[in-house]
C-alpha cells in the first residue's frame, strides 16, 4: 500500500511537471488564468471605480488645460501665447493617454459607459 502511494505521487508530480514546463500545458493554463481575470475586472466592483476615476481626472486635466489654452492661444503677448502652446501640448498628451486607457479599458464598462464619461478626447490644432 505504501508503495502505491508514493508511486501514485511519483505519477502526480511527473504529470504536473509535464503540463507546468510543457507549452501546451502552460498555454492552456494562461488562458484559462487570464479568462479569469478578464471576468474578475469586468465584474469587480473597486476596478470599475478605478478605471472611472482615472478617466474623470484624465477629463478635468485635458478639460482646464484646453480652456487655458483657448485663454491664451490669441494673446498680444508672446509669453502667454507660449502658455497657451504648452497647455496645447499638454491637452494634446493627455487626450492620447486617455483615448489609448479608454481603448484598454473599454471592456470593463461592458457598453454602459457612464453619461460624463466620454469616449474619446478631441486632440487640439
Amino acid at each position: 500500500m505504501k508503495e502505491l502511494c508514493i508511486a501514485l505521487g511519483v505519477a502526480l508530480l511527473i504529470a504536473i511537471l509535464f503540463v507546468a514546463w510543457n507549452p501546451i500545458g502552460r498555454g492552456v493554463w494562461n488562458a484559462n488564468q487570464y479568462a479569469v481575470q478578464k471576468v474578475d475586472d469586468a465584474t469587480r466592483y473597486s476596478t470599475r471605480k478605478k478605471v472611472e476615476d482615472s478617466c474623470r481626472a484624465m477629463i478635468a486635466s485635458y478639460t482646464s488645460d484646453k480652456l487655458k489654452y483657448e485663454q491664451y492661444a490669441s494673446s498680444e503677448s508672446a509669453e502667454q501665447r507660449s502658455w497657451g502652446e504648452q497647455a496645447k501640448m499638454r491637452a494634446n498628451q493627455t487626450a492620447a493617454s486617455y483615448n489609448e486607457f479608454i481603448l484598454k479599458n473599454s471592456y470593463v464598462f461592458g457598453g454602459n459607459i457612464p453619461k460624463d464619461i466620454r469616449t474619446e478626447l478631441e486632440y487640439l490644432t
